[in-house]
């Protein structure tokens, strides 16, 4: 006849929470690094709180024959697992607040003409583009970086634009049919400025970006590729922790 005799603190309950706990968080992560992989999201993760109080169980077992089985769960081992996990769960929440820092000012990025020399498409010329034109009808525009919007207006060459300070860089936004921000408000990555439109001077509706750097004409193309190499990174450094 077996005789099962455990020896278990109230607070062992609370031991097998948090397993759980980090158990959920690591299917939740798995399904946010997809989504990421599919569009732009934000997402909250709950941290595995590392408890002080860890206990150890002792299982004593009488088995045919009088021998005794004895299991022990040291508290250190305990910590030590808590622990790594709540260091991996640090380094999730670094990463995540890292790839949601950037953004791609569309939802989808189709360039239709690009920075440089170019022919006006009104006078057939050969004039230098000081931007970049993306592909866009009805789409929100979203702010690439944290920063604050250093104006707002209307023109009959850019119609209506936002202009978006971000550091030594500033970016405008241009041709919007509306603006959703105002002078002096604060954004962030993902931020909602305006809707993409066709105002000024355009020959059809897409979003046109020129970029400055500490007052200098330069590719906006240098901080879509700051976006996707952030982005790509801080993916593989997730999927890394997750595996």
């Amino acid at each position: 006849m077996w005789l099962i005799l455990i020896d278990i603190d109230i607070t062992f309950g609370m031991v097998l929470q948090r397993e759980c706990t980090f158990t959920g968080m690591k299917a939740k992560v798995s399904f946010f690094i997809l989504a990421l992989q599919c569009s732009l999201c934000k997402a909250q993760f709950h941290t595995v709180s590392n408890g002080s109080n860890l206990y150890k169980i002792e299982t004593v077992a009488e088995v045919p024959g009088g021998k005794l089985a004895t299991a022990i769960v040291e508290p250190s081992k305990e910590r030590e697992v808590c622990n790594a996990v709540s260091d991996k769960d640090e380094v999730r929440e670094q990463l995540i607040a890292q790839y949601i820092s950037v953004s791609y000012p569309l939802k989808q990025i189709k360039v239709n003409s690009n920075f440089g020399m170019r022919n006006d498409p009104f006078t057939g010329k050969s004039t230098k583009h000081n931007g970049l034109d993306l592909h866009a009808k009805g789409d929100e525009v979203y702010s690439m970086l944290a920063g604050r919007v250093k104006k707002v207006g209307r023109d009959k060459r850019s119609g209506n634009y936002v202009v978006l300070e971000y550091g030594n860089y500033t970016v405008s936004y241009c041709h919007l049919s509306k603006i959703m921000v105002r002078k002096g408000n604060s954004v962030n990555a993902g931020d909602v400025v305006g809707i993409s439109g066709s105002t000024g001077r355009s020959t059809g509706e897409h979003l046109h970006l020129t970029c400055k750097y500490k007052g200098k004409y330069v590719n906006p193309s240098i901080l879509l590729d700051y976006v996707k190499e952030t982005q790509a990174e801080c993916l593989a450094q997730l999927k890394s922790i997750v595996v």
